[in-house]
């Protein structure tokens, strides 16, 4: 008797603690997707916008805690750090020392920071499923558009050096200018921004991967998503789910040939294609390989020849025309992008010892601070993210707590 009373006073313990956390809770418990939905909305609250200061807090807090954590592998891999460590001290000596090698080490030290800036932006544009920086847009796109304009306009694309890329400089001597020449003249950050895509796909597939082998539950609201997606039934799925679910059974049963093919293509239901091949245990080489051949080598040559084309002379100048077209506002608008366009080709004709006009349009600064806000907006994402991902480690441990007494 007296253990089933001892037993008939445990689920009220815990009851009356679930009251205390919760708050809201009269005299029954909270169903599983009635505290999930709970503890979402709370979440969704916390943004800069609306909660500043604890927004700012439990950011700094989660920093602190991923620095921790990122602190502690390095040191379960401190061998490997190490060896890294004596490179980097060797190569800083073969770079300060001075010698006949300097030519080759600033010619290293020129095209590795130059990959490593257009893969960094290819990260910061695929991290995060989907809310990542859109670099294409702000970074490559212009680049690859200055680069065909100019093609065009010199009929060259041996810019001088220095200060090509900074600034684009007309040849003296005009040579053969194609499609091809152009390509390879922007294939290099091309590729490496695609191969930084690729690189930002791998969070998401070794989280799904480390959970399944694992068999745990992922602090990770992508993954309860996609677990979701596929529990549901057809008819309960919109249009976007079965398009998601499509491609995640393509990728199933096709394996390396079903990642190229979504991967391949400005394909926006490609976000998931990580946690798809971590969670169905596909090889990582399978998976990454895939995806980078995809990504750097084929996707990227079809964005970028719709670039080139899209920015092409001739294109060019009917867009202008289409636009003068416009009733009403055709005039007032053709007028200051065909000044912007002239502007941009005599800064291509300028002679040496003669400075670089600095006159901007106001398409130059509306674009400036296109992407001064869009930099700014993709900043406040990552600190509200990082201070949801705290409240969520709390709220998980209040409920942790919760069962422990």
């Amino acid at each position: 008797m007296a253990e089933c009373g001892a037993e008939g006073e445990l689920p009220q313990r815990r009851l009356g603690v679930k009251e205390q956390l919760n708050g809201e809770l009269t005299g029954s418990e909270l169903s599983l997707d009635e505290r999930r939905q709970r503890d979402n909305d709370e979440r969704a609250a916390l943004v800069l916008w609306k909660k500043p200061l604890l927004t700012l807090q439990y950011f700094t807090l989660e920093l602190l805690i991923t620095l921790k954590e990122w602190i502690w592998r390095l040191w379960q891999q401190r061998q490997t750090v190490f060896g890294l460590l004596i490179l980097l001290i060797l190569l800083s000596i073969a770079y300060c020392i001075e010698g006949t090698h300097q030519e080759y080490v600033r010619y290293m030290e020129k095209k590795t920071l130059w990959c490593a800036y257009w893969v960094g932006l290819g990260i910061l544009s695929s991290v995060g499923l989907g809310t990542g920086l859109h670099t294409f847009l702000l970074y490559l796109g212009p680049h690859i558009a200055s680069v065909t304009l100019a093609a065009y306009e010199c009929g060259s694309v041996d810019f001088p050096e220095p200060p090509y890329p900074d600034q684009i400089v007309c040849p003296q001597q005009e040579g053969s200018i194609s499609l091809w020449t152009i390509i390879s003249k922007v294939r290099l950050e091309a590729c490496m921004w695609g191969a930084g895509t690729a690189i930002g796909e791998l969070p998401p597939y070794f989280m799904a991967r480390a959970a399944r082998l694992s068999g745990a539950d992922p602090d990770d609201e992508d993954y309860q998503r996609f677990e979701e997606m596929l529990d549901q039934t057809q008819s309960a799925q919109d249009f976007a789910t079965r398009a998601k679910v499509a491609v995640q059974k393509l990728i199933q049963r096709v394996g390396f040939l079903g990642i190229l093919a979504c991967a391949s293509i400005p394909n926006p239901l490609f976000d998931l294609a990580g946690i798809t091949c971590g969670h169905f245990l596909v090889p990582f080489w399978t998976f990454f390989g895939a995806t980078l051949i995809g990504k750097a080598i084929i996707k990227m040559h079809i964005q970028k020849l719709f670039v080139i084309v899209t920015f092409s002379r001739h294109i060019v100048e009917q867009m202008v025309s289409l636009i003068g077209a416009v009733p009403l506002l055709g005039a007032a608008l053709q007028k200051p992008f065909r000044e912007y366009l002239e502007a941009q080709k005599a800064k291509l004709h300028h002679h040496a010892g003669e400075g670089i006009p600095t006159e901007e349009s106001w398409l130059s600064w509306l674009f400036e601070k296109v992407v001064v806000i869009m930099v700014c907006f993709f900043v406040c994402s990552i600190v509200n993210s990082m201070a949801q991902s705290y409240a969520k480690r709390k709220q998980q441990e209040k409920y942790s707590e919760g069962k422990t007494e």
